[in-house]
């Protein structure tokens, strides 16, 4: 049985910086509501990403492309409010970043506003001037690189990257690049998605900022996973993600007994009716 940490100091940016040179493993997951922000930030985890996965897993949507500004300010508020201990990433979901650096930084200030204490986004080289035009007005930032979502069609879907070797966008030497771009643009952290072991490893050993892998092997300085594959809610299995409980049938079964209680008329009780 897990200890439970209880009134753990503040996460902060240069804490986590630090876990570089510590060695300290970095856990990151997601969560969308206040609910399960308190969950998961009583549970002990480092940093909470608002992602603009909030699109498949909770909107419904195919991909993450659709996700607006207004929908990541409104999930990022409500993981705020919880004041977790825990440090607050909020996503900067596509189409508020992508027209200029002068709009990432607008949009970045929406989202600091609300309550994130950093901001992430997707892309390496050709993003470089975007996070350095954040972190000039003092916004942390995370960066994104490797099977980025936001990239899905370019991709042809969600595929591992890196596997072959080139400078072309999801080539080996070109994810080699993409990460020293970000580290030399401001990035404090890097996530690493669906990339071969080998090169995370890699990637992990040439920057001097945590990396924070999903998909990408053991060897980075941290791991993210999606909470609702964490919790066994979702439908599918993914290779790259451990279901470390089945809620999904949990919650089939409770409300399959809550139906039939209803139907048959034996719920509510006297014992939970007012008098």
């Amino acid at each position: 049985m897990s200890t439970l940490p209880t009134n753990r100091p503040k996460i902060t940016v240069p804490a986590i910086m630090r876990r570089k040179q510590t060695g300290e493993k970095i856990s990151m997951i997601t969560a969308y509501d206040a609910t399960f922000a308190r969950l998961v930030d009583e549970a002990g985890v480092d940093m909470i990403l608002v992602g603009d996965s909030v699109g498949m897993v909770v909107q419904g949507v195919e991909n993450t492309l659709p996700v607006g500004l207004a929908d990541m300010a409104y999930h990022v508020e409500i993981v705020a409010r919880t004041r977790p201990s825990a440090l607050v990433v909020g996503d900067l979901p596509f189409g508020s970043y992508q027209v200029s650096p002068q709009q990432a930084v607008e949009s970045s200030i929406v989202l600091m506003k609300r309550g994130a204490e950093c901001v992430k986004l997707e892309g390496g080289t050709h993003m470089a001037d975007t996070i350095e035009a954040i972190s000039r007005v003092d916004i942390p930032v995370v960066g994104h690189i490797g099977l980025t979502p936001q990239s899905v069609h370019r991709m042809g879907g969600h595929k591992v990257q890196g596997r072959s070797a080139g400078y072309e966008a999801g080539g080996r030497e070109r994810l080699l690049d993409d990460a020293v771009a970000v580290e030399r643009a401001g990035a404090f952290a890097l996530v690493i998605e669906g990339v071969p072991r080998d090169l995370a490893k890699e990637i992990t050993a040439k920057v001097s900022i945590p990396t924070i892998g999903i998909g990408a092997g053991p060897d980075c300085d941290g791991q993210v996973l999606v909470l609702h594959d964490v919790l066994g809610l979702s439908a599918h299995r993914y290779k790259f993600a451990k279901a470390y409980a089945d809620l999904r049938q949990q919650v089939l079964d409770a409300t399959s007994a809550y139906v039939a209680d209803v139907q048959s008329g034996v719920w509510p009780d006297d014992t939970h009716s007012f008098h």
